[in-house]
């Protein structure tokens, strides 16, 4: 049986962009219409410990051992208590993310049908552009158009605009190079070793996904959302966006806005990551809200295992005695295709019965 979002997500529906720059537009079409919870709504903490933590990557380069060890037990606390912190002194040039920024906007700008070109339905599909979230799932269209292409370990890219392949395989390239060395800091602040988690998830030939999400100025953005509370897969996942603020993250039952600092990447715990740590560290709930006077642009990059190589948490965090282990083993491809499809019930389900009967 045909579902709603079927009907609301054509592939041959106008682009978000297209319809919030339509001159006839002056409320929000009603399959836009999003029903926010009121118990979820944003509670801001002014407790100035609530901050998101800030970790100096450098450090794990260059610095003395004293300040390695520092820094990984910053991971620890940030991994452990918030799910997510900002990186600084990265080595990613700030021009390069700039330049990534500018390209993915003139590929929004590109006429309807050249963007349609890159139309794709499968999550495994290399190049993706569309609108909303997951049809499979959704009732409500999101206020959002995206890109999104796999970097590696081959590269997918739009041939246009002019420019973007080369720009998108060089950011790709940098910021794998600082979640390489952040992953073997975060191997070791769980007791590992540093090379367990690279190993555990094959991650030399690992899924690196860069995507971006475009959210055009709403004429009643309190009706809309960009993106609803979600969680990431894989296993870290890289963001940055062009100043305009919308991303919230939960902590302790409150929202909290998240403004990246100027040349900071903005870095989110994975539910693979979760998986292997055995829920010592947690992925992050988080959302995109949108607003009335600007467009919001958010490029994320999404780093995961290899897609054939199993999952499963780190047998020397579970104690068989008393802590077995609280996910189903499953490949990171299945894994993607049964969260696509919304048969992936939670990724936290103990019970292996669950696996099977998906």
């Amino acid at each position: 049986m045909a579902s709603e979002a079927s009907t609301v997500h054509s592939p041959k529906m106008k682009s978000v962009k297209a319809l919030a720059e339509s001159a006839s537009l002056s409320s929000l079409p009603s399959f836009y219409s999003f029903t926010h919870n009121a118990h979820d709504e944003p509670k801001i903490s002014d407790d100035a410990e609530d901050s998101v933590p800030i970790i100096d990557v450098s450090l794990l380069v260059s610095g003395t051992p004293e300040e390695r060890s520092q820094v990984v037990h910053q991971l620890n606390k940030a991994c452990s208590d918030w799910g997510c912190f900002m990186v600084i002194n990265h080595g990613v040039p700030e021009s390069l993310t700039k330049a990534m920024i500018e390209s993915f906007q003139e590929f929004f700008n590109l006429p309807e049908e050249e963007k349609q070109e890159f139309h794709g339905n499968h999550v495994m599909d290399p190049i993706r552009c569309g609108t909303g979230f997951n049809p499979s799932m959704d009732k409500v269209n999101l206020w959002r158009d995206y890109l999104k292409c796999f970097t590696y370990p081959e590269f997918h890219s739009p041939n246009k605009p002019a420019g973007f392949s080369e720009i998108a395989l060089e950011f790709s390239k940098r910021n794998r190079e600082v979640v390489t060395v952040l992953l073997k800091a975060i191997s070791k602040s769980l007791g590992l070793e540093e090379s367990y988690i690279d190993k555990a998830a094959n991650f030399e030939l690992g899924l690196q996904l860069l995507a971006a999400n475009y959210y055009p100025a709403c004429p009643e953005p309190e009706k809309a959302i960009g993106i609803p509370s979600h969680y990431d897969h894989g296993l870290l996942t890289i963001l940055v966006n062009n100043g305009v603020s919308g991303l919230q993250v939960k902590h302790k039952e409150k929202w909290f806005n998240i403004n990246i600092h100027p040349n900071a990447l903005f870095v989110q715990v994975a539910d693979h990551l979760e998986i292997l740590s055995n829920g010592k560290y947690r992925s992050i709930a988080h959302r995109a809200l949108v607003n009335k006077k600007a467009t919001r642009m958010s490029i994320a990059l999404a780093h995961g295992p290899a897609l054939d190589t199993v999952m499963r948490p780190a047998p020397e965090l579970v104690d068989n005695e008393s802590d077995q282990p609280a996910y189903v083993e499953m490949t990171y491809r299945k894994f993607l295709e049964l969260q696509q499809t919304g048969r992936l019930r939670s990724k936290f389900q103990s019970d292996i019965e669950q696996s099977k009967a998906v």
